[in-house]
């Protein structure tokens, strides 16, 4: 069966695939948000597919699922110690005034507004982003995101709070900055990990698709 996600690549261990925008990385509560990554994966490729990260419901790119209980464990305890390399790739409004930076803002869930998240410096967790300019368009500009941690929605507010919130963003963003583009313009290009058994590093990637 096409399960409708692109296996980039999978080994006795590990599993890494494409994840299309609009599809849960895990079921929600709701039986209508039952279909997800792990659902599909677990059914239709194999049954002992473990989710070791998530990416937003709207977010596309570079997943990771584990394929047995030592190599979630192993993969689970580089991402908490911050040893695997993300990238992403995103189109956001207008110019921005300098070439690269970083954004040092502590985030939390924002419960009178939920879904959102919002900073927070009183009660908020620590939260580091860094940002490239790759090349700037008539309205917006594409630029390169590293996320130092994995903050929920750490991009999307960080963007925001730059003033330059991501197209099409149905959380964060308002007037021509959501109506730029029907989907958001968020990608997990880039993934580097190393091999839970061999410890082989390893990278992963896939083509921005906007």
């Amino acid at each position: 069966m096409d399960t409708g996600i692109n296996i980039v690549y999978q080994d006795e261990c590990l599993l890494v695939v494409d994840k299309p925008s609009g599809l849960l990385s895990v079921p929600g509560r709701l039986p209508e948000n039952f279909d997800s990554v792990a659902l599909r994966l677990k059914e239709h490729v194999h049954a002992g597919a473990r989710i070791v990260h998530r990416l937003d419901c709207d977010t596309s790119g570079i997943m990771i699922l584990a394929l047995d209980a030592d190599s979630h464990r192993e993969l689970s305890r580089q991402f908490h110690d911050r040893e695997v390399h993300k990238t992403y790739e995103a189109l956001v409004y207008g110019h921005l005034s300098h070439q690269s930076g970083e954004v040092n803002l502590p985030l939390r869930y924002d419960p009178e507004r939920k879904p959102r998240h919002c900073v927070d410096f009183v009660h908020g967790k620590s939260a580091k982003t860094l940002w490239k300019v790759l090349e700037f368009h008539d309205s917006c500009t594409r630029v390169e995101l590293i996320p130092y941690t994995g903050r929920s929605h750490q991009l999307r507010v960080h963007m925001l709070e730059l003033g330059h919130p991501i197209l099409g963003d149905s959380l964060y963003a308002e007037g021509l900055a959501y109506s730029a583009s029907s989907r958001l313009c968020l990608h997990a290009r880039e993934l580097h990990i190393q091999h839970p058994a061999s410890g082989q590093r390893m990278s992963f990637v896939s083509v921005t698709p906007f």
